[in-house]
């Protein structure tokens, strides 16, 4: 089980920090808390540690050069400030860190990028070669080509992601808060959780949305998500608020600490949950829920009832039960236009009717999990 000195050991730690800490209320770049958040990434970094610092900003730093006064609502609008103030931020990071002789490289990233295997493994590739070369990647959303991840997204759950792409040894996510309390942080009473080993205890806690400048859109929740998301990959991770960032990276007992899974989850299942859209989904009957869910098993013809979405071969597909819950999720062996004529058919049946080939899973139970 984890502990404050397992964290304080760490060779490769991804921190990330979001708009609310970063940020004047008007939108503009706070110097100082830049300044701040530097000099604790680099007394670390300086110390042996390899880091990847996962930062928003960049379309808070765009509001107040274009004149804007708060978030704006379209997507258009959002990506122009996201363009303007992704320059600024980098170049004030750049500044920062070229004061501790560290050299920044800056890496933009879309949920693509670890949605499809071929460009995680680059994101991989480029990202291990930075540390190998000493230097210090800072990682933020490609806001500006991006459209989903600006509407719904997060850095937080980013960060959870690369800490597995990099295969960091601890997770820290800075907000504008000490931690995970146990009811609003304003509200008298209320105490921080200090550790969390298991998800269940926090069902009564009732978890924040964005962060108190009003300038992101992550809050506790997306935290506690993208923590969830870490330590299933067995990575610890820590919340609390940037002010405390010196202490949390010198291992003090600051924050919330969540202990990672017993049982890891697999990479490629990791992948499958966390970092895929799926593109359709397979409506199951009632005997292919059991050997799926209970048995886990691979997915057959037989037991599939219908269809939806336009698919390919090895693309995420969801299962669900006729009721539309989803079950799991898996990488599809079919075309979605191919798999119609399949429906509730045996694979030996199929072999006979479309030839080789066709006489195979829909989704193999080692490219599924169950949700």
């Amino acid at each position: 089980m984890a502990t404050r000195t397992e964290l304080t050991d760490a060779k490769r730690v991804v921190v990330k920090v979001g708009s609310s800490s970063l940020t004047t209320r008007d939108g503009g770049i706070d110097i100082q808390r830049i300044n701040n958040l530097v000099q604790a990434v680099a007394d670390r970094r300086n110390s042996g540690t390899q880091i990847v610092l996962v930062s928003s900003g960049a379309i808070a730093a765009g509001l107040a050069p274009l004149g804007l006064s708060s978030r704006p609502a379209d997507v258009a609008t959002q990506q122009a400030a996201a363009s303007v103030g992704q320059s600024l931020l980098v170049s004030q990071y750049a500044q920062a860190f070229s004061k501790f002789n560290i050299t920044v490289g800056q890496v933009l990233l879309t949920a693509q990028d670890v949605l499809r295997r071929a460009n995680y493994r680059n994101a991989q590739r480029g990202l291990n070669r930075l540390l190998d070369l000493g230097i210090l990647p800072i990682v933020n959303e490609n806001d500006t080509v991006a459209t989903d991840e600006i509407r719904f997204g997060d850095n937080d759950r980013l960060a959870a992601l690369v800490a597995q792409v990099v295969q960091a040894d601890a997770l820290v996510l800075l907000s504008d808060v000490p931690g995970l309390f146990d009811g609003p942080p304003e509200k008298v009473g209320s105490k921080l959780i200090s550790r969390v080993d298991d998800f269940a205890e926090l069902s009564k806690v009732e978890i924040g949305g964005t962060g108190s400048a009003g300038v992101g859109l992550g809050g506790m929740t997306t935290k506690v998500e993208a923590a969830r998301i870490a330590t299933s990959a067995g990575i610890p991770t820590i919340v609390t608020s940037a002010e405390l960032a010196h202490s949390v990276l010198a291992g003090e007992e600051v924050g919330t600490l969540f202990t990672p899974a017993v049982s890891r989850i697999p990479t490629r299942l990791l992948w499958l949950s966390y970092a895929t859209t799926s593109q359709g989904s397979l409506v199951i009957d009632d005997g292919a829920v059991s050997a799926v869910v209970e048995k886990r098993l691979s997915l057959l013809p037989a037991g599939i009832v219908s269809v939806t979405g336009m698919f390919a071969a090895g693309d995420p597909v969801d299962v669900t039960d006729g009721r539309g819950t989803v079950l799991a999720r898996g990488i599809v062996s079919f075309d979605s236009d191919e798999l119609p004529g399949m429906i509730g058919k045996r694979t030996a049946d199929l072999l006979q009717e479309f030839g080789t080939g066709y006489d195979r899973e829909v989704i193999h139970r080692d490219d599924m999990v169950v949700l």
